[in-house]
């Protein structure tokens, strides 16, 4: 594949319109990220994205790119909001897998010697792993308000309060949810699993502010100083939203065969975005992305009751809460003019600047916070987006570290209770129902967060604010 593509600037590769690509592919990444994302497949994947009908400008893959279902994850793309595409295979089957991000006034030295205490409580408090049901029993019409008004309704429950929604993406609720376009099987799959965490690579870590690099948005961001500790939550629709990208799939593999037989790949099956199936598939999605909202906001609120039961006189505050896997309609200028498009991003995260229409009030002189988890044992970011996201990128970043090898992989290569002496050595302690989960995650399974920021930050798509340090993990 050597002649399809170029080196186009620092940290910018070109894969060349090549076959029935409509448009170049765009990778962010350094020559060693480059060389791993040649090993797999996703520049094939990448090109095949190309090939979408009506797609806009560039299929982009960001610096944490490997090789997924459909698109590669860590892929964004865009298509006319009323005459383009929608694909489930272009925002993946953990709809809204996302990050929420806490700030707390107490320091390392505070938690530290009760991490293990805390790590117990929050547990306790938070189901977690494959099958573990909530605590809370939803009836029928009580799942339908969860995914018609996502935060909404576990703030008119006594869940959190408006400040967390403030600080919420789209402050948890996308108005064209519609549960009656989620099958039942799905409702089934997601009535008992409201404020779980799940498994694979879902976690609730426990963070160390390491260093600040910006004190002055630091500060607005809710950092004060080097030492403070944080709370990250990674979780998403569980398998309710895992339910509603199947069925689709299946739904429009069966109604449209002959685009089925026209792709690349099969796993890219779309339909027009405003045909019924497109319609929808999207009221669905949205209504998936409301329940991952009010999931991760229920098991924030938990983490703060945890936290409280723990420590005297503390306080916890919600930073922000960002979607990784989501199609979003938003305006952006395309070729000098304002366009209304359909941005999908799969393992890739919104990163708005300063002023943008959609950041939140509070964050309107700085940008929204853009939240970067690492793998356990290694570091996560706090950013900021550029004006230079929105003009390259659709406004948006790398979502993590992405993955070097496989569960199967991991699992045959890496011991889970080996992997959490080590942590402990380093003093990072981990709470897991599963050997095998940990070892699923373990730090090198995955690359190298820093360099995945390196390309972020040094490509101008965003700037560094804050790194933080794992002290204490629950894993699925």
């Amino acid at each position: 594949m050597t002649e399809e593509y170029k080196e186009i600037g620092e940290f910018r590769y070109e894969l060349l319109k090549t076959g029935n690509m409509k448009v170049p592919g765009i990778i962010y990444a350094s020559s060693k990220l480059f060389k791993k994302m040649k090993e797999d497949k996703t520049l094939e994947q990448v090109k095949n994205v190309a090939c979408l009908p009506g797609i806009i400008k560039s299929s982009i893959a960001m610096s944490d790119a490997h090789q997924g279902y459909g698109f590669s994850i860590g892929g964004v793309a865009a298509f006319d909001a009323e005459t383009g595409i929608i694909t489930p295979g272009g925002i993946g089957f953990d709809i809204n897998c996302g990050v929420r991000l806490l700030t707390t006034n107490l320091t390392r030295e505070i938690v530290e010697p009760k991490i293990l205490e805390l790590l117990d409580v929050i547990y306790r408090k938070v189901p977690v792993g494959v099958g573990k049901d909530s605590s809370i029993r939803l009836n029928h019409e009580e799942l339908d308000k969860v995914l018609t008004d996502g935060v909404k309704w576990a703030i008119s429950q006594g869940f959190g309060t408006e400040d967390d929604l403030k600080n919420c993406e789209s402050e948890g609720q996308l108005i064209d949810a519609d549960s009656s376009k989620v099958s039942p099987k799905a409702k089934k799959r997601g009535k008992a699993q409201l404020g779980t965490l799940g498994a694979g690579n879902h976690f609730i870590e426990i963070q160390v502010v390491d260093k600040i690099y910006d004190k002055e948005i630091a500060k607005v961001f809710g950092f004060e100083k080097e030492g403070q500790i944080a709370v990250m939550i990674h979780t998403g629709s569980r398998g309710l939203g895992h339910q509603v990208c199947s069925d689709y799939l299946r739904k429009m593999e069966d109604s449209f065969p002959e685009i089925v037989n026209s792709l690349p790949e099969k796993d890219l099956i779309y339909a027009p975005i405003n045909s019924e199936m497109g319609k929808n598939y999207y009221s669905a999605m949205c209504a998936a992305a409301n329940f991952a909202w009010c999931n991760r906001h229920i098991i924030g609120h938990a983490v703060k009751a945890s936290f409280k039961r723990v420590f005297e006189n503390v306080e916890l505050k919600t930073v922000y809460d960002v979607a990784h896997n989501i199609a979003k309609k938003e305006e952006h200028i395309i070729d000098g003019k304002k366009r209304k498009v359909c941005v999908h991003r799969k393992g890739a995260t919104r990163a708005f600047p300063a002023q943008h229409p959609e950041v939140p009030e509070h964050y309107k002189t700085t940008g929204h916070p853009v939240l970067i988890p690492g793998s356990m044992g290694t570091a996560s970011y706090v950013l900021v987006g550029t004006q230079k996201s929105l003009l390259e990128t659709f406004g948006s970043s790398a979502h993590g570290a992405g993955r070097l090898m496989s569960r199967h992989a991991a699992r045959k290569s890496i011991d889970g209770v080996e992997v959490k002496k080590e942590l402990e050595l380093r003093k990072i302690y981990v709470k897991s129902p599963s050997a095998k989960g940990i070892a699923d995650e373990a730090p090198q399974v995955y690359k190298d967060i820093d360099e995945v920021i390196r390309v972020t930050e040094g490509s101008g798509i965003c700037r560094k604010i804050v790194r933080l340090i794992p002290l204490g993990v629950i894993k699925g």
